[in-house]
């Protein structure tokens, strides 16, 4: 008796128990009304209680109200739990890497991420900032602004997202700022552009290696790049094909670092310049040019731009120029799109040409989320990378969201007879592999034919040619897909090819199959009714008569299999009790 208490007072044994097992053990043997809903006994519960005379009523009481809230929890019949407070999330922090003359914070006034979550900008030059980053700890950011030699800001904080709009490199003095671009990477900062990008655009050759995989992808036609000559340092630059040529020095913006060389002579001196930076050069031809071309993308909004130079400088981004918003072409189109697929995809870029007097257009260089605003839509343009930002903060800081490394993207899907609930248990997709046969369970036999692709509707018959079946069980999610709820519950009661998980035995058997028989054999095994054990009790048949229909009724492999292990247990503890 003992022992009997202690099994009964286990918990998980008795959530394990199926609907109505030890309601019709405490009903009189006279008694042939069909058991009560899980409602009518939750409405009613003393008369069961009652009518239970013995030592234990106590315990069988206490053990039917256990049995009785399993089932109603899993139908959904208990009442849901009263509305909960809502949970204030805190807000996302978004470090925005950009000089004082704008202010972000009023292009992200009153947007949210999602619509729900606060979104705290944090501004600062390269120059203002420096942190420390941590394998499982994130990024710590510590953050001092100083204006005309006054301490304005000075704070740390963990961002949630970048904002690059300012360069990360330059040659100048002190403008070297790549090792915070690693430490952001190092913490795994998401950003716009991407921190990959930014630090591959720190060096201008580097970038321009880029183009010149898309200028032979594409053509000449489609994509005229300008022809240039890279030299590493300055002992090969000897001399140029033809003058006049522009020199660049190292990597520089705005128009520095740049030289126009006319003859031989003047080549010359600028090697010796080059060996005093100490940096490699580029040389290409120069081009008279008519007017400068500017295509611009900012998520999935373009424009283009014609700039032609008043002051007569051949550098027309220096100086007096006149600014003109043209027509979006496709070829332009095709300019902007094909860069912006660089380093794993630049959601803010522009492509820069020159547009020579002959009427030929060449390709010169391509700018990232640091390029300069220009034009009347300026304000415009702040105002869609600030949108592009907060739809991207909405896609990966969210819970679940998730994307693509910009260095190895999705894999391609294929098209399977699959449910999604087999998605965790089938071999991987593209390789086609024999599934194992369950363990303790039949063996069935193994098609060497592949896989067929097709919709879900498509299904493969059981070797009796009577339900249809998908090509392999997989989950009770699957079983209870969509799609096929009539099939899980017809093949759960008529056909035995319903395979469960690895491990786990029959539903319609109350002991586990023999491997070795057929499908075939097992079926009509399946059919016929289980006699009850020489030996049992009247209790222990209507044990496995009620487990034997109600795991029929329900067709639920996973749920009945454990409580059907559960009943054989409660069967070997109450023989000794009923027995006497």
């Amino acid at each position: 008796m003992n022992f009997l208490r202690r099994r009964l007072s286990d918990s998980s044994f008795v959530a394990n128990l199926p609907n109505g097992y030890m309601t019709d053990l405490q009903r009189p043997d006279s008694s042939t009304s069909s058991p009560a809903s899980p409602a009518m006994e939750r409405r009613h519960p003393q008369p069961l209680a009652a009518s239970f005379s013995s030592p234990g009523s106590s315990i069988f009481s206490s053990l039917s109200s256990a049995m009785k809230q399993a089932p109603q929890a899993s139908s959904g019949l208990m009442e849901p739990p009263g509305p909960s407070t809502p949970v204030v999330q805190r807000p996302r922090i978004l470090l925005v890497i950009d000089d004082a003359h704008t202010d972000w914070s009023k292009y992200f006034h009153g947007k949210k991420v999602n619509g729900e979550i606060e979104i705290r900008v944090e501004q600062a030059e390269f120059s203002e900032l420096n942190l420390a980053a941590y394998v499982t700890g994130g990024c710590m950011v510590d953050m001092q602004i100083v204006r005309n030699g006054t301490k304005v800001v000075s704070r740390s904080f963990k961002p949630d997202f970048i904002l690059v709009r300012q360069h990360a490199y330059s040659m100048a003095l002190g403008e070297d700022y790549r090792s915070l671009v690693i430490g952001l990477q190092y913490g795994g900062l998401p950003a716009v552009n991407s921190l990959y990008s930014v630090y591959n655009f720190c060096s201008k050759p580097w970038v321009f290696s880029q183009l010149i995989k898309i200028f032979h992808s594409l053509g000449p036609e489609k994509f005229p790049l300008v022809e240039q000559t890279f030299f590493p340092n300055h002992k090969p630059m000897v001399t140029a094909p033809h003058f006049p040529v522009v020199v660049k020095l190292g990597h520089a913006h705005a128009g520095m670092g740049k030289i126009k060389v006319e003859n031989q002579l003047d080549f010359q001196d600028i090697t010796s310049v080059v060996a005093m930076a100490k940096t490699y050069a580029t040389t290409e031809a120069f081009i008279d040019s008519k007017y400068d071309i500017r295509v611009q993308k900012i998520g999935s909004n373009y424009k283009a731009y014609m700039r032609t130079s008043i002051s007569g400088n051949w550098k027309a981004n220096t100086g007096s120029a006149m600014l003109e918003q043209v027509a979006m072409t496709e070829r332009y189109r095709l300019w902007v799109d094909s860069c912006s697929e660089m380093f794993g995809g630049l959601d803010i870029c522009a492509v820069k040409a020159v547009h020579s007097k002959d009427g030929r257009d060449y390709i010169i260089e391509v700018m990232d989320s640091s390029m300069p605003l220009i034009g009347e839509h300026v304000e415009e343009d702040k105002q869609l990378m600030a949108d592009l930002v907060v739809s991207k903060m909405s896609q990966l800081l969210m819970p679940g969201g998730t994307a693509p490394s910009p260095l190895r993207p999705w894999a391609p899907q294929t098209k399977s007879v699959k449910s999604p609930g087999q998605a965790q248990l089938g071999p991987q997709l593209g390789q086609p592999q024999p599934r194992p046969p369950p363990q303790g369970g039949p063996r069935q036999a193994q098609s060497p034919q592949p896989q067929r692709s097709g919709s879900p509707s498509q299904q493969r018959l059981s070797p009796q040619g009577q339900q249809p079946l998908s090509p392999q069980s997989g989950s009770p999610q699957q079983q209870r897909s969509p799609g096929s709820p009539q099939l899980s519950r017809a093949s759960s009661g008529s056909s035995p090819n319903q395979a469960s998980k690895p491990g786990a035995t029959l539903t319609s058997q109350p002991r586990p199959p023999v491997q070795g028989r057929s499908t075939s054999q097992q079926g009509e095994e399946s059919k016929k009714p289980a006699p009850p054990h020489p030996h049992l009790n009247k209790s222990q048949s209507l044990t496995n008569s009620l487990s034997t229909s109600d795991t029929s009724q329900r067709g639920n492999p996973s749920e009945d299999e454990a409580k059907a292990e559960t009943i054989r247990n409660l069967r070997k503890s109450f023989a000794s009790l009923f027995s006497d």
